[in-house]
């Protein structure tokens, strides 16, 4: 198996913000390459500029700056975040919903960018600023965390247990702090864009409500025009199914599910993660995949 086939073999079997982490990374030495080679920078019709007119006419990259980033800590800090956090996540929620709290959140930063940046009276993002980096969708799966499961414990440097929003208290004041200290000010206020989702996604999805829905069949929708079509016939035929207190068994076994998850994320959300039974954590790590 030559080097190229046995990367895309293991890019292939990398689960999605495994394969979002490496187009991150590809991209970057993508952009590398062709700075040092060509002098070509690669970048520019693809990061969010300050300007509206500009942004009306490259609108993609509302998205699309979420995978540049300006340099190797800029990379490694978001990439390690992401990665942290989106394995938290995916074993306790949907991985789609997961994915439309990070999407969300790149839009929103990138919003909150090109609002501050147009209709304030004063300037804060510099004369023709552009906006690159993936730290407003981190940020928005932070706050979701914290939001969703404030009290939940995790333990730092093998030493000492912090609850998650603590964290989130201390990552959202450093940012505060070098907003007003006028470094990067349009990356931070990018953050904060991405801290609004994910804190109304938390507090809304604890009442009831998935405001991500919308995006998702939306964005599978999108993905669905690339998908080749098959030429089989399908032939559908009626199932019989048995009634369980008025439920087909799927239904009755979905809401019995669900049940279940909400319990264990209640005792999360109470006792931490590690109060649970290996019964109870391998449960949750079936239901995420």
């Amino acid at each position: 198996m030559s080097t190229i086939q046995n990367l895309k073999y293991k890019f292939q079997n990398l689960d999605v913000f495994g394969k979002i982490i490496a187009i991150n990374v590809l991209v970057f030495l993508i952009s590398l390459v062709f700075e040092a080679l060509l002098r070509i920078d690669v970048y520019t019709y693809f990061e969010l500029p300050s300007g509206i007119m500009d942004f009306l006419f490259q609108p993609w990259s509302i998205i699309t700056y979420g995978f540049l980033h300006n340099g190797f800590f800029h990379l490694a800090f978001n990439m390690l975040f992401l990665f942290y956090l989106s394995r938290i996540t995916t074993n306790l929620f949907r991985q789609k919903m997961i994915l439309n709290i990070y999407f969300l959140g790149i839009i929103c930063g990138g919003l909150a960018y090109l609002a501050v940046a147009n209709l304030l009276p004063f300037n804060i993002v510099g004369k023709n600023g552009v906006l690159v980096g993936a730290s407003a969708g981190v940020s928005a799966l932070l706050l979701f965390v914290a939001a969703y499961l404030p009290n939940t414990e995790i333990r730092l440097f093998n030493a000492f247990n912090v609850k998650w929003k603590h964290i989130a208290m201390v990552i959202v004041g450093l940012d505060l702090f070098r907003l007003m200290t006028g470094i990067n000010q349009g990356g931070y206020i990018a953050h904060f864009g991405g801290y609004l989702l994910g804190y109304i996604y938390a507090t809304k999805l604890l009442k009831g409500t998935d405001i991500g829905i919308g995006f998702e069949r939306t964005m599978d929708s999108f993905m669905s025009l690339f998908r080749p079509k098959s030429n089989l016939k399908t032939v559908h035929r009626k199932k019989v199914t048995k009634d369980y207190a008025g439920k087909t068994k799927e239904e009755f076994n979905t809401y019995n599910n669900q049940k279940k998850i909400d319990l264990i994320l209640d005792k999360i959300s109470k006792s931490g993660y590690e109060s649970l039974t290996a019964e109870e954590k391998e449960f949750l790590f079936k239901a995420g995949k």
